[in-house]
């Protein structure tokens, strides 16, 4: 992946001919850049925000065959996600790892145990493993102590995986870097080049970073994918194509393990509408979702920071109240929460969730959009889209299959004597694990307070991995917005002494970024209604009115 310094190169000498040009930081784009640049084709990826900014660094985290979707028939879906998850649990060891769940069983409930039981087969069928069992009530409740007892006929448990998604994201593109691509983040696609016949011939980039004078450059390319996700309507229109997309919002909740404390992840449907609803502990805290809403319901324009609705809060903290009602959760015990939107294809069903998940791809006039589909499946689509494009491509290459999604990484140089953070740096950073701790300073190798990280990770990617703003460092790179109370900014002294000399920014600099990351989190991330606006803007000014940041306190 393109550090600061290869992207500020990228401006100053902009190369003007490429290949294939791919619209989009996600990750359907990093997998498509991938793909391309392994076969040898000259690839440039534009993202007009930060990379992972939109849907990828706000998924439900989670690696799946899609259970769910054998409901809705979708068999084809079901079984390629579990194949691909399969594929990621053996080539992404530290990065993707297995989880348990139980899908919990009550009286009255709208489907009886034993369809569970029935999918789970047919599921587990699709994967070639047997790997589900069903567990009594006395089972379920040894799982889950503090589960309502009032109805519990048992539970029905089988496995997926979980991912730490931003990440997956960044070491795809940082492979794929390594094979020649060239990704640029903060570069948005202006302009959709036509020839004369309006046939797509490229794009014009603009760099979204630029101060004061606006820096452009067209970019002349063979082929043309846009994979910008529930934004890929606002692409299409630029060359006739008619609105298709329905945006769909999902929200978590983010709590601290103590208060929510699960071994595994639990299932069961929400009392009112029946959805399913997941409850999973993911690096150090318990997440807790999905909403399943529509997210535009006018004509404004789509916010690059979407946020938890009060509908949404309240749908979800009644089916915590009714099946954990011992643990007396409210919204004080919120640390943070999330807010997700994905692009499904419109066919105008009343209920949200009946919507295909599958993905789509639309040829209009050269561009070509590839979007919807899962994280679980995001080689699958590169490669499809790569095939539809093959004859465009200089050479008509071919792209194989059988490589890995992930390279290999030995665990030669990396001087660690505890396994489980080796494996977890490894998953986490490919090959540059063992460079990250030959570069650590004194103190960097040490845990950050209640988080699965060390300090020497900001230190990396403050160095390394393309951040242009404090969100990037806070909320992509290294997840203390989501994993750390008050988003980390109570140790924002500490994370300054890291990043801002790595960054090369002035104290002006540095407290407009704090500023910004402190509006960003309490606006999009902290607990959904704990600051009304003009507390936020207190917020804000607050801590950028401290020069030093030496006072600045766990409350905020």
């Amino acid at each position: 992946m393109s550090s600061l310094g290869s992207r500020q190169e990228f401006w100053d000498n902009p190369d003007r001919q490429y290949d294939l040009v791919v619209i989009g930081g996600g990750i359907t784009g990093a997998g498509i850049l991938r793909e391309a640049s392994r076969a040898g084709i000259k690839t440039l990826l534009v993202e007009a925000q930060d990379f992972a900014a939109g849907t990828s660094s706000r998924s439900a985290k989670l690696v799946h065959g899609g259970l769910r979707y054998l409901q809705n028939a979708q068999v084809r879906l079901t079984l390629e996600s579990v194949r691909e998850r399969d594929r990621l649990l053996r080539e992404g060891t530290g990065l993707v790892s297995p989880l348990g769940f139980i899908f919990t069983s009550y009286r009255g409930d709208r489907l009886p145990g034993w369809v569970y039981g029935a999918g789970m087969a047919f599921y587990d069928l699709l994967a070639r493993r047997w790997n589900h069992r069903r567990f009594s009530r006395v089972e379920t409740l040894q799982c889950f102590p503090r589960l309502c007892q009032e109805g519990l006929v048992g539970g029905h448990q089988y496995y997926d995986a979980q991912v730490d998604d931003a990440r997956l994201v960044l070491r795809v593109i940082q492979e794929a870097a390594a094979t020649g691509g060239t990704a640029v983040n903060y570069a948005s696609a202006d302009q959709i080049l036509q020839m004369k016949d309006g046939r797509v011939c490229g794009v014009r980039i603009c760099d979204r970073t630029s101060k004061g004078v606006s820096r452009s450059v067209e970019v002349q390319s063979s082929a043309v994918i846009n994979a910008t996700g529930c934004w890929a309507d606002n692409l299409r229109v630029h060359v006739g194509g008619k609105k298709r997309l329905r945006q769909l919002r999902g929200s978590h909740l983010v709590f601290p393990a103590q208060r929510f404390p699960l071994s595994q992840a639990i299932c069961f449907s929400h009392p009112v509408d029946h959805r399913p609803l997941f409850a999973f502990p993911w690096e150090g805290v318990t997440l807790f979702g999905t909403t399943d809403v529509d997210h535009r319901i006018d004509d404004e324009p789509l916010p690059n920071e979407p946020a938890i609705s009060s509908l949404e809060l309240d749908y979800l903290m009644v089916a915590l109240d009714h099946y954990f009602p011992e643990l007396r959760l409210g919204e004080p015990d919120i640390q943070a929460s999330f807010s997700g939107v994905r692009a499904v294809v419109n066919t105008g069903k009343a209920n949200p969730s009946k919507e295909s998940r599958e993905h789509i791809l639309w040829d209009e006039h050269g561009l070509l959009t590839v979007t919807g589909g899962k994280l679980t499946t995001f080689r699958l689509m590169a490669h499809e889209a790569l095939r539809r494009i093959r004859s465009r491509l200089p050479g008509k290459p071919d792209f194989n299959p059988r490589l890995r999604v992930l390279d290999h990484v030995e665990d030669n140089g990396l001087e660690s004597e505890d396994f489980v953070e080796q494996y977890r740096l490894i998953g986490r950073y490919g090959r540059s694990a063992a460079e990250l701790y030959k570069l650590a300073c004194p103190g960097d190798l040490d845990p950050i307070p209640n988080t699965p990280y060390i300090w020497g990770e900001l230190r990396w990617a403050a160095r390394e991995e393309g951040v242009v703003h404090l969100d990037d460092l806070l909320l992509r790179r290294v997840r203390l917005g989501l994993l750390s109370t008050g988003g980390g900014l109570p140790f924002i002294n500490r994370i300054r002494e890291i990043a801002q000399p790595e960054l090369g920014w002035d104290t002006g600099r540095w407290n407009k970024e704090v500023e910004r990351y402190a509006r960003i989190w309490h606006t999009s991330y902290s607990h959904p209604f704990s600051l009304s606006q003009d507390e936020v803007s207190q917020v804000s000014s607050y801590v950028g009115s401290l020069l030093g940041f030496e006072n600045i306190s766990g409350s905020v």
